[in-house]
C-alpha cells in the first residue's frame, strides 16, 4: 500500500510539474489518464485534493498561508462530496440489482402467459396486454379444450407494483388446477374467489370476466366478478352493445355465488374483454368515453381481431403521448364461420 502511495505521489508529480512547464493539451490529457488509475485504485476525492498539495508545496515552495488554508476548505468540501457520492453509488448500485431483479421477475410473468394461435377455422381470436411499468396487474388467458371449447378471461387486481403482479400468478395457477371447471364460468369464478380470498391481503381485489365460447352450439357462457363491461359485436345490424355481468370482486367473502349467462354469435359476431386500463386511457386530457371506443373498434371491424387490437393499441398509445397510465388489456373473439 506504501508503495502504491509513492508511486502515485511520483506520477502526479511529474504530470504536474509537465502541466506547469508547458500548458499543454498533452499534459491535460495525462491528468484524463491519472483520474482513471485514481478510480482503479479507489482514491477518494479528498485523497486527491491532499495529494495535489502535497506536490504543489513541494513544486512551489513559500506558498502565502492564504493558499495553504484554502485547500485546508477545499478538503473539507471534498470529505463531504466524498461521502455523500459513495453513498449515492451504493444507491445507485442497490437501484440497478433491484432493476434487474424486475426485468427477471416480468421476464417470469409474461412466460405465465398463453402464447400462440387458437387453431380453429372458426374462430378468430387477437389480444394485446401492455404494462404501464414493468409488472403488470392485468391477466389474460385462452384456452382450447379437447372438445373445441375456447375459455378466455381478463382480470385486473385493484392494486400495482410486484404485489398486483404475484396475485395474477396465482389466478393463473388456480384456474391451471380447475381445468373442469372451464366450461361453467359462475363455478369457476367461485372456486378463484376463495382462493384469492384466502391468498391475498384484506385491501387487495381481483376483478375478472371469464367466458367460454362453444363452437358446435355457437353459444358464448360468461361470468363477471365485478369487471369492466366488454363489448358485443352484432355484425347483421352493425351494432354494438355492452357485455355485462354482475358479480362481486374476486377477494371480499369467501362464500360469494356469480350469475352466469350466455348469448348466441351469428356469423361475424364477436366478443370484446377488456381491462379499465382501456377505458381509462385519456383522450385530449379526457378519459375515452365507451362509445368513442366503440367507434374506434368499428373503425378497424374488417380487419382480424388480432389487428384490430393492435390498431386500438397503438391509437389511444398515440393519444397519450406513448405514456400509458394504466396497465392496457384488450381481447376479441370473433366468431367467422
Amino acid at each position: 500500500m506504501e508503495e502504491t502511495k509513492i508511486s502515485m505521489y511520483q506520477l502526479y508529480k511529474d504530470m504536474l510539474t509537465s502541466y506547469l512547464k508547458s500548458k499543454s493539451e498533452h499534459a491535460l490529457y495525462h491528468a484524463q489518464q491519472f483520474s482513471k488509475e485514481m478510480m482503479e485504485k479507489d482514491m477518494s476525492p479528498e485523497e486527491t485534493v491532499s495529494l495535489h498539495l502535497s506536490v504543489f508545496q513541494e513544486l512551489a515552495e513559500d506558498l502565502p498561508e492564504e493558499v495553504v488554508d484554502s485547500f485546508d476548505l477545499l478538503l473539507e468540501v471534498m470529505i463531504g462530496y466524498g461521502l455523500a457520492y459513495r453513498e449515492h453509488q451504493s444507491l445507485r448500485d442497490r437501484q440497478q440489482q433491484l432493476e434487474s431483479e424486475l426485468n427477471v421477475a416480468a421476464r417470469m410473468q409474461q412466460s405465465l402467459l398463453p402464447r400462440g394461435e387458437i387453431s380453429l377455422d372458426s374462430v378468430d381470436l387477437g389480444v394485446i396486454s401492455v404494462p404501464a411499468g414493468k409488472m403488470s396487474g392485468d391477466y389474460y388467458d385462452y384456452a382450447l379444450d379437447e372438445q373445441e371449447n375456447i375459455g378466455v378471461a381478463v382480470a385486473d387486481v385493484i392494486g400495482k407494483g410486484i404485489p398486483a403482479a404475484m396475485s395474477m400468478s396465482m389466478i393463473k395457477y388456480a384456474m391451471d388446477t380447475l381445468p373442469e371447471q372451464r366450461t361453467r364460468p359462475a363455478e369457476l369464478l367461485e372456486n378463484l374467489n376463495r382462493v384469492v380470498e384466502r391468498n391475498i391481503e384484506s385491501d387487495m381485489f381481483i376483478t375478472m370476466m371469464y367466458g367460454f365460447y362453444d363452437p358446435r352450439s355457437h353459444q358464448f357462457y360468461y361470468a363477471s366478478a365485478g369487471h369492466e363491461p366488454g363489448f358485443v359485436y352484432d355484425a347483421h345490424n352493425d351494432s354494438f352493445r355492452s357485455l355485462e355481468a354482475k358479480g362481486l370482486v374476486l377477494g371480499v367473502s369467501p362464500k360469494v355465488r356469480y350469475n352466469e349467462d350466455h348469448l348466441k354469435l351469428e356469423v361475424g359476431d364477436f366478443i370484446v374483454l377488456l381491462s379499465d386500463g382501456v377505458t381509462e386511457c385519456r383522450v385530449d386530457g379526457e378519459f375515452i368515453e365507451r362509445e368513442q371506443l366503440v367507434e374506434m373498434i368499428r373503425k378497424y371491424k374488417h380487419l382480424s381481431a388480432q389487428e384490430i387490437v393492435d390498431k386500438i393499441f397503438l391509437d389511444l398509445e398515440k393519444a397519450q403521448e406513448f405514456q400509458l397510465r394504466d396497465d392496457f388489456t384488450l381481447l376479441i373473439l370473433r366468431r367467422k364461420v
